[in-house]
C-alpha cells in the first residue's frame, strides 16, 4: 500500500525487491477482469462519467503492479473479436443484461413514485445516464478511447516510474481479434517455442475466471501463478434510492439520514475496504495434481505433463464458454472427481492418453464417456434424493424455529450475532431507520397474534402468525419450477429429446447430429488451449448437451475444421451480440436493422425471450434460449449499409495489432528509434539479446509514441506528457506454418520449483481436524512477527488497544512471579 504522510501519498517505490519474497518476470493483465469493476463497481459507488472510469483503471493496474513487480515484460490484453463459439455466450450475456437493467430501473422508478406519494424523503434523482457494460465490447466508442488512454498511461509509467525503467510493455487492444487470456497465452507458446526462451521464465497473470487456471495448466511452464481478487461474500450494497446502508431497494422507506456522530462528514460515502489479492501458484496445484493422478502398473509409460493435458480436456465436460456441460455431470456435485475416477479405471484399457498437444483420440474418450453413461441413471436418481432430503430438512428446520422462537427478535444491524464470529461487528448505520423497521414488525406481528382469525396449535394455545397470512406468505413449499423432464424416473431420454430438441429419441439421425457438433466442440475447445483457434466460424448449434450413453460411435466422426478462416470485423460482432436496446453504439443504418419491423434479420434481435431454468434454481444460471445468428443472412443484410459508415467509423471496423512500448533506458530503445529516424518499412526482427530473449517482427506505427514529442492526455484532469522519452512501434508475435504443432511438454532446462506440500496437506484437513488455513506469502519457512516479554512490557504502560496485551509473569501484574531476593522491582516504562 502507498503511504501517507501530511495527507500527500507517497508513491511505492517498485524496483526494490518485491515483498512477497518472489520476484516475477512477466506480468499479464487480462483487462476485462479490470475494466468491468472499475467502470460498474458493485462495492461503491459508480464513477461519474468516463474519465473517472480511465483514472479508476490506472489506479488498478498500478495496484496490481506494486504487488507483482514484474522486471521483463507486462502484457495487457484486452477482449478484441472473439471467435464464433464465444460470441454466442457473449450474446446470451448481454441479451440478459440489457433485459435485466431495464428490469431494474422499471422497479427502481416504481418504488420510488411510491415512496415519494407517502411523503418520503429521498435525494434528488441524478440526471444520469445509465452506464451500460455492454459497450465494453470492441468497436465501441468507449473501446477507442480506453486503448487512448492505455498508451497515455503506459508512456506516463515508462517515464516516470523507476520500477517500469527496463520493462517491455505490449497493449493488444480491442481492435486485435481474439480473447485477451487467449491472446496471452498465444503470446507464450509462441515464446516457448524460439531458442532464446528462457525455460524457468516466472509468469503472473491477472484474472478472474476460473478457465485461466487451466490454460495455465496448459502451458507447462513451471513457474506460474494467477493472482485475483479476493473473491469476499455479502459485502454491504448501499440502497439504489436513498444510498443508505442496511436495506434493499425493495425494502426503502424513504426515512431521511441519521446524522453519524459530531460532524458526519463521511454521511455520503460508503465504506470502502481497499480491495485485496490472492496468489493462485500453478506449481501447487500441481503437486496435488500429480498425487492424484500417478498410477503405478499402467500398460505404458506414465507421463504426468500428459496426464494434465487428459485432466484439462476432462473439467471441459462440466462446463466451459463454448459447450454446454452434459446433464450428469454437476460440478458441485463432484463430477470432476467422479470423472478422474473413471478415468483411472479405464486408462489400463485404453492403452494410452486420451490427448496430446491438443489433440483428441476420440477412440479414447469413447471408453470413458460410455463408462460415465454406464452411471448416468444412478447419478439422475442419487440428485433427486440428495434434493428431497434438503427439502425435508429445511423444512424440519423452519418447523423447529417456528416452535422455539422467542416473541421478539430485533431484526437488521440489531440482530444477534452468533458467538466467535471472527468478523469485527458492523458499525451502526441509520439506526431511525431499523428501529422503525422493528417497531413496523413487531406491531404486524401483535395484531396478527390478537387477530381474530388467529390458529391454534395442538394443545390450544394461540400459533405465531395468523392462519390465512402465514399461509399465503410462509407456506413451508416454495414455488419450484416446473420440471418436465423428470431425468429420475425412467423414459427420462425420451422426455428429454421431445422437452428440449422437439425430437423423438428414437430420431437416431438427429441424435447422431447432436453428439457430432458436441465432439467437435471438444476438439475445437482443446485444440483452442493448446494451439490457438482452429476455426473462427464453427460454434455449437444447440443450446443443450447430449447425454454420456449417447457417445457411441464416436471414434470414426471427423474433427477437422476449414483452413483459413477469418474472424467477425468489431461492428459485425456487435450486430451479432447486441441487442436492439444497446443499438445507440452502432451507426444510425445499422441500428435500423436491429428494431425496423420491415428488416431482414429482425428475427435475431427479440425484445423478449425466454430463459429455461433447466433444473436450477436461479434466472442467472438457466439457459437463454435465443435464436442463433445467421452469419450469411447478416453479411447480406449488412452489405447494404456498409456504404454508410463515416471515416472514423470505418476506422474503428479495422482489425489491428499489438503494440510494443519501451522508456529511454531499455536497451531496445536506441534500436526502435533508430528504425523511425531511417524510415524504414521493412518488417523487422526483435534482436533477442535487447529484449530478454524476446522473440517477434517489429514495424513502424502510424500514431506512434515518439521521444520528444508530446503526448496528449485523454482525460481532462491528468496532464500532458511534454518532456516524453518513451516509444512504440508495432508488434507480431513469431509466426509458424498453419500445420506447426506446439507441443505440451516441459522445456528441456526448466527446474521444477521445491515441492510445498507436506504429508498432512494431502488429508482433508490438517492441523488435528481444523480446517485448512491457506499459507501467506511464498515463503512458508519464516517466522512470523513475535513481540518478547520487553515489548509487551512496554506495551502494557501504553493506553488503547494494546494496553491489555499483557503476558503472564510480567513485572507488577497480580499474576507476576515472585522476584528473587534483592532484585528491585523494574519500574513501568511509561506511567499510565
Amino acid at each position: 500500500q502507498a503511504k501517507e504522510c501530511n495527507g500527500i501519498k507517497i508513491p511505492i517505490d517498485t524496483s526494490k525487491p518485491n515483498p512477497n519474497e518472489v520476484e516475477f518476470d512477466n506480468l499479464y493483465l487480462d483487462m476485462n477482469g479490470i475494466i468491468h469493476p472499475c467502470t460498474h463497481p458493485e462495492d461503491k459507488p459508480a464513477p461519474k462519467n468516463e474519465d473517472e472510469m480511465m483514472v479508476a483503471i490506472f489506479e488498478y493496474i498500478d495496484r496490481i503492479f506494486n504487488i507483482v513487480r514484474p522486471r521483463r515484460l507486462l502484457y495487457m490484453a484486452i477482449d478484441g473479436v472473439a471467435p464464433r463459439a464465444k460470441m454466442n455466450q457473449q450474446r446470451s450475456r448481454r441479451f440478459r443484461a440489457s433485459k435485466e437493467g431495464m428490469e431494474a430501473a422499471e422497479e427502481k422508478q416504481k418504488i420510488r413514485q411510491e415512496i415519494l406519494a407517502k411523503g418520503g424523503i429521498l435525494p434528488p434523482e441524478e440526471v444520469k445516464e445509465r452506464f451500460d457494460s455492454n459497450c465494453i465490447t470492441p468497436g465501441t466508442e468507449f473501446m477507442d478511447n480506453l486503448a487512448k488512454c492505455l498508451r497515455y498511461y503506459i508512456a506516463d509509467r515508462l517515464n516516470s516510474d523507476p520500477g517500469w525503467k527496463n520493462l517491455s510493455v505490449i497493449l493488444s487492444d480491442a481492435s486485435a481479434p481474439g480473447e485477451g487470456e487467449h491472446k496471452i497465452m498465444d503470446y507464450i507458446r509462441r515464446q516457448r517455442a524460439q531458442p532464446n526462451h528462457d525455460p524457468n521464465t516466472h509468469h503472473c497473470l491477472c484474472g478472474a475466471d476460473a478457465d485461466l487456471i487451466m490454460l495455465g495448466l496448459a502451458t507447462h511452464e513451471p513457474n506460474f501463478t494467477i493472482i485475483r481478487e479476493e473473491f469476499k461474500p455479502n459485502k454491504p450494497r448501499p440502497c439504489a434510492l436513498c444510498n443508505q446502508m442496511g436495506h434493499e431497494v425493495k425494502d426503502c422507506q424513504g426515512l431521511p439520514r441519521e446524522k453519524q456522530g459530531k460532524h458526519d462528514q463521511f454521511a455520503d460515502t460508503v465504506p470502502v475496504a481497499e480491495q485485496e489479492f490472492i496468489f493462485i501458484r500453478l506449481c501447487v496445484l500441481r503437486e496435488y495434481l500429480e498425487r492424484e493422478l500417478t498410477m503405478a502398473s499402467l500398460p505404458f509409460t506414465f507421463d504426468f505433463e500428459r496426464s494434465v493435458d487428459d485432466w484439462v480436456f476432462m473439467c471441459f465436460f462440466v462446463g466451459n464458454d463454448f459447450l454446454p456441460h452434459l446433464p450428469s455431470l454437476e460440478i458441485r456435485e463432484g463430477a470432476i472427481d467422479r470423472l478422474v475416477n473413471i478415468y483411472k479405471n479405464v486408462v489400463h484399457k485404453t492403452g494410452g492418453y486420451l490427448t496430446e498437444s491438443g489433440y483428441v483420440n476420440l477412440q479414447r474418450v469413447q471408453m470413458i464417456m460410455l463408462a460415465v453413461g454406464e452411471v448416468e441413471d444412478s447419478i439422475f436418481k442419487k440428485r433427486k434424493d440428495d434434493d428431497d432430503n434438503f427439502k425435508r430438512r429445511q423444512k424440519e428446520k423452519r418447523k423447529r424455529m417456528k416452535r422455539d422462537q422467542p416473541s421478539f427478535i430485533p431484526g437488521g444491524q440489531f440482530s444477534p450475532q452468533a458467538l466467535g464470529n471472527r468478523s469485527s461487528p458492523q458499525a451502526i448505520s441509520n439506526p431511525r431507520q431499523a428501529a422503525f423497521e422493528m417497531r413496523m414488525h413487531d406491531r404486524q406481528n401483535s395484531t396478527t397474534s390478537s387477530s381474530p382469525n388467529t390458529s391454534l396449535t395442538p394443545d390450544g394455545s394461540p400459533a405465531l402468525g395468523g392462519g390465512i397470512k402465514r399461509k399465503a406468505e410462509d407456506s413451508d413449499s416454495e414455488p419450484e419450477p416446473e420440471d418436465n423432464i423428470r431425468l429420475w424416473e425412467t423414459g427420462w431420454k425420451q422426455r428429454y429429446y421431445k422437452n428440449k430438441f422437439d425430437v423423438d429419441a428414437s430420431d437416431d439421425k438427429f441424435r447422431r447430429k447432436v453428439v457430432q457438433s458436441y465432439v467437435e466442440g471438444l476438439c475445437w475447445v482443446l485444440r483452442y488451449y493448446y494451439q490457438g483457434c482452429a476455426s473462427w466460424n464453427w460454434y455449437y448449434p444447440f443450446h443443450y448437451a447430449p447425454f454420456a450413453s449417447d457417445f457411441e460411435g464416436i471414434a470414426d466422426m471427423p474433427s477437422d475444421f476449414e483452413k483459413g478462416s477469418k474472424p467477425f470485423k468489431p461492428l459485425e460482432q456487435l450486430m451479432g451480440v447486441f441487442p436492439a436496446a444497446s443499438g445507440n453504439f452502432l451507426p444510425p443504418t445499422w441500428r435500423k436493422l436491429m428494431t425496423d419491423p420491415e428488416s431482414s434479420i429482425i428475427d435475431f434481435y427479440p425484445e423478449d425471450f425466454a430463459i429455461d431454468l433447466n433444473g436450477k434454481k436461479y434466472a442467472w444460471q438457466g439457459v437463454a434460449l435465443l435464436p442463433f445468428v445467421d452469419e450469411r443472412r447478416l453479411r447480406a443484410a449488412l452489405e447494404e449499409v456498409y456504404p454508410d459508415l463515416t471515416p472514423e467509423e470505418s476506422r474503428r471496423n479495422s482489425l489491428g495489432g499489438d503494440v510494443l512500448f519501451v522508456g529511454k533506458h531499455h536497451p531496445l530503445c536506441d534500436f526502435i528509434v533508430e528504425q523511425y529516424k531511417t524510415k524504414n518499412t521493412e518488417v523487422v526482427d526483435i534482436p533477442p539479446e535487447l529484449c530478454h530473449g524476446i522473440q517477434g517482427k517489429l514495424t513502424l506505427n502510424d500514431n506512434a509514441v515518439l521521444p520528444d514529442q508530446t503526448v496528449e492526455s485523454p482525460v481532462p484532469m491528468l496532464r500532458d506528457l511534454t518532456q516524453n522519452s518513451a516509444v512504440s512501434i508495432s508488434f507480431k508475435d513469431p509466426q509458424f506454418a498453419e500445420d506447426f504443432v506446439f507441443k505440451a511438454v516441459l522445456l528441456p532446462g526448466a527446474k521444477k520449483p521445491a515441492p510445498v506440500l507436506k504429508p498432512g496437506d494431502w488429508e482433508k484437513t490438517n492441523n488435528d481436524g481444523r480446517p485448512w488455513r491457506p499459507q501467506l506469502n511464498f515463503n512458508r519457512d519464516r517466522k512470523p512477527v513475535h513481540l518478547d516479554q520487553s515489548a509487551f512490557r512496554t506495551l502494557g504502560g501504553m493506553p488503547g488497544m494494546y494496553a491489555n496485551a499483557v503476558p503472564l509473569g510480567v513485572y507488577g501484574s497480580p499474576y507476576a512471579r515472585p522476584l528473587l531476593g534483592g532484585q528491585p522491582q523494574i519500574p513501568k516504562l511509561l506511567s499510565s
